[in-house]
């Protein structure tokens, strides 16, 4: 069997993880998996972690194609609260629809931009965000996450 290393994904990812969160499209199907709907509602994502292996899968097209660590991981893993979670700059992005977003723009950086105007709309300051994202990352990193291939 080899091991596809999963890389650290866009961090715009662990913003569209939050907004899954906030918005109740996780639900948990097992110890260690879970469904997680599309901000569109026309998808679903199968989520598998194994936390004592390592092994992580989901059908998103970031897991899938691009071998990096897809947001739907990331949303399961704050709700299991292996990664942290913060209610305040979630709750405005429970209603984004990311890949219209995505589509529309065509750079992550670009979202990002985006996102950080709707939140610093709602009272929420860039600087706080950055620095949850910077720790989410720092945690996720430190997981070590990998996919069958």
């Amino acid at each position: 069997m080899d091991r596809t290393v999963l890389s650290l994904p866009p961090r715009v990812k662990v913003l569209e993880a939050l907004g899954a969160v906030a918005g109740g499209r996780v639900t948990e199907v097992a110890e260690n998996g879970c469904r997680v709907a599309a901000s569109e509602g026309d998808r679903v994502y199968t989520v598998r972690v194994d936390l004592n292996t390592g092994e992580a899968s989901s059908d998103d097209n970031g897991t899938v194609f691009r071998n990096y660590v897809g947001y739907p991981i990331i949303a399961y893993l704050m709700v299991r609260g292996v990664l942290p979670y913060d209610e305040r700059i979630a709750e405005p992005l429970k209603d984004v629809r990311w890949r219209t977003l995505n589509e529309r723009l065509k750079s992550y950086r670009l979202v990002e931009r985006e996102i950080a105007g709707l939140l610093k709309s709602r009272g929420v300051e860039w600087s706080e965000v950055s620095a949850f994202t910077d720790e989410v990352m720092r945690r996720l990193g430190g997981l070590q996450l990998w996919k069958r291939s």
